[in-house]
């Protein structure tokens, strides 16, 4: 059986936010975002990779005090926040939820949800909280949040990854006097008539027009 899952703050892992049940499932996304690059005389467009974004993890977080007679928000304002300060808040004074705004970082913290062996650095994007059990003094008592996490991964780590992992193939050539599309992309791709791909990258209107001293990005023929 699993370990209750928590989060905790990346600068400050001592601090322990735990989920009171797991959650019965988790749903993991992650998308690429491709270009259409239209090329004339083709019947459909090429796509060319944009970017990556960012896995997000969607999961619904149960909590229940009914039991132990006391407001359950001791438990998710610790997640949610929102009201820190506020005569509303379940919070000690000065505390903050994970999705407030740090003082000293001017954002919400860096988090890590942690279940098991799944661990998952994220910024905490969305959550919808729903109350749907109260005592007969109007003190909630159970609560479920609908929480969406958003990856998060440090510019450093991405970058080396690349270098390691997806070296750029793309090539740049500088126009001198005399060159034309059609000589570059018979000597890059070895077929005159790929010039298409070579003006459609550098958005060229004019294919008979390239000034020397130009530098033309020559994308990788798919």
């Amino acid at each position: 059986m699993l370990v209750k899952a928590f989060f905790t703050r990346k600068d400050n892992p001592a601090l322990i936010v735990p989920c009171l049940f797991n959650p019965k499932e988790l749903s993991v996304e992650k998308s690429n975002q491709f270009a259409e690059v239209n090329i004339p005389g083709l019947s459909s467009p090429i796509y060319q990779f944009v970017r990556g974004n960012a896995r997000s993890v969607t999961m619904d977080l149960f909590f229940d005090t009914y039991e132990e007679g006391i407001d359950v928000r001791i438990f998710t304002d610790r997640i949610t926040g929102w009201d820190a300060g506020s005569m509303f808040s379940k919070l000690p004074d000065a505390a903050k939820g994970l999705m407030d705004i740090d003082s000293d970082l001017h954002a919400p913290p860096i988090c890590l949800f942690i279940w098991g062996a799944f661990i998952f650095q994220c910024i905490i994007e969305r959550v919808t909280k729903r109350f749907t059990m109260f005592l007969p003094e109007g003190i909630p008592v159970r609560a479920t949040l609908s929480v969406t996490l958003k990856e998060y991964r440090e510019v450093e780590v991405q970058v080396k990854e690349i270098d390691l992992h997806s070296a750029d193939l793309t090539k740049r050539w500088v126009v001198t006097q005399g060159d034309s599309l059609w000589s570059i992309a018979a000597k890059e791709y070895g077929n005159p008539v790929d010039w298409r791909l070579i003006a459609e990258a550098n958005r060229i209107d004019n294919p008979r027009i390239l000034k020397p001293g130009k530098e033309l990005v020559i994308p990788v023929k798919e």
